[in-house]
């Protein structure tokens, strides 16, 4: 694959923060690309994709295709040999009015309305999910119930709900159905991706996933008297888009794939990353608040007792073994990383004037 005269290969999502560094990789890697957004007539979120069809003539075509509409897929997917369904909402927990409309429908009836047109795609030969490690975790104290309190890919998220976490919980619901549709055929195979939060550059300025926009209220000053001890599993968007990749060219890759930093990075960690390149932005914390505070005042910024408890200062590591040998994956410093991303975020602020900022951190 990747070779001239290649089949085609679909990425599902495509102007997304994911989905875009997928594009081009692929294209860089000469392949023909087709791609699904929800509306082609949005300038914004499809110039980019539009950009890389001008650098690469004649290997990108851009498709209109709705998560819940049945049978959306089937014309992008037509001729595909591969199928990268990345697309799926990523909002911050303020922005989730219902989790079943918000989250849980567009994760698992659009997995449901993608499979379906898998089954229709005789040249399908491999589905490459994009899912999270929220799949295999709900809170981090579940994390210190695993085998060496180490986040492996042997375990299922059994603790969010609807409610609780709709977000993990919604990728949970998607992914386990993909597996239950790979299982009930022998004719294409399925590979999961499961990054932890993904940071990075973005390609997109209209871009609405909450990965961007997640570290806004540390860059934004909320955090400058003090950073609370919350810490995140992080990957880079490059290093995912790669892994996708190799999850689809390598014969042997199966299963699911971790794909994040061996160790977990805090909101410190990433203020004093920063400040090494910006030692004057007054905004960033230079110390770390104490864990009373945020149990006492937590609540006033939306973090329930509960999710305190199950968070705050907790830490594990990642076997991220698998992505290394099996997919290639190098991880790049944590500190390019952030710098990529906060780099990125300032001139989205530039650009379109800001986002409103998270208050709860999300769990990944």
């Amino acid at each position: 694959m990747g070779a001239e005269g290649a089949p085609a290969v679909l990425v599902t999502g495509g102007s997304g923060f994911v989905g875009s560094h997928l594009v081009r990789r692929l294209l860089e890697r000469d392949y023909r690309v087709r791609t699904t957004v929800r509306s082609t007539a949005n300038t914004a979120k499809v110039r980019p994709l539009l950009d890389m069809g001008e650098a690469f003539p004649g290997r990108l075509e851009l498709f209109e295709a709705d998560l819940l509409a049945e049978g959306s897929f089937d014309e992008a997917m037509r001729g595909c040999a591969v199928v990268f369904h990345v697309a799926s909402p990523f909002f911050m927990v303020e922005k989730i009015k219902d989790g079943r409309r918000d989250m849980v429908d567009p994760a698992l009836l659009g997995t449901r309305n993608v499979l379906a047109g898998v089954e229709r795609t005789p040249t399908v030969e491999r589905l490459v999910f994009t899912s999270t490690v929220g799949a295999i975790f709900g809170d981090y104290a579940d994390v210190l119930q695993m085998d060496g309190q180490v986040l492996s890919e042997a375990y299922f998220n059994t603790s969010s709900t609807e409610a609780d976490n709709p977000y993990h919980y919604a990728k949970t619901l998607a992914e386990r159905a993909a597996w239950e549709a790979e299982a009930a055929q022998d004719r294409w195979r399925m590979v999961s991706v499961n990054p932890g939060l993904i940071l990075g550059p973005s390609l997109t300025p209209a871009s609405e996933s909450g990965s961007l926009f997640l570290l806004e209220e540390l860059f934004k000053g909320y955090f400058f008297y003090g950073a609370p001890d919350f810490s995140f599993t992080t990957a880079d968007v490059r290093e995912v888009a790669d892994a996708h990749i190799a999850a689809a060219e390598n014969p042997d890759a199966q299963g699911r794939y971790i794909v994040a930093a061996e160790t977990m990075t805090s909101f410190r960690d990433m203020s004093r990353i920063i400040r090494t390149r910006y030692p004057r932005d007054l905004r960033l914390p230079r110390t770390a608040l104490p864990h009373w505070p945020v149990r006492v005042l937590g609540p006033a910024f939306g973090l329930t007792q509960d999710y305190i408890r199950k968070h705050l200062g907790i830490r594990f590591r990642v076997d991220n073994g698998r992505s290394v040998r099996e997919l290639g994956i190098t991880y790049r410093p944590i500190e390019e990383t952030v710098l990529d991303h906060y780099e990125a975020w300032r001139a989205q602020r530039g650009a379109a004037g800001g986002a409103p900022a998270a208050v709860r951190p999300a769990v990944r």
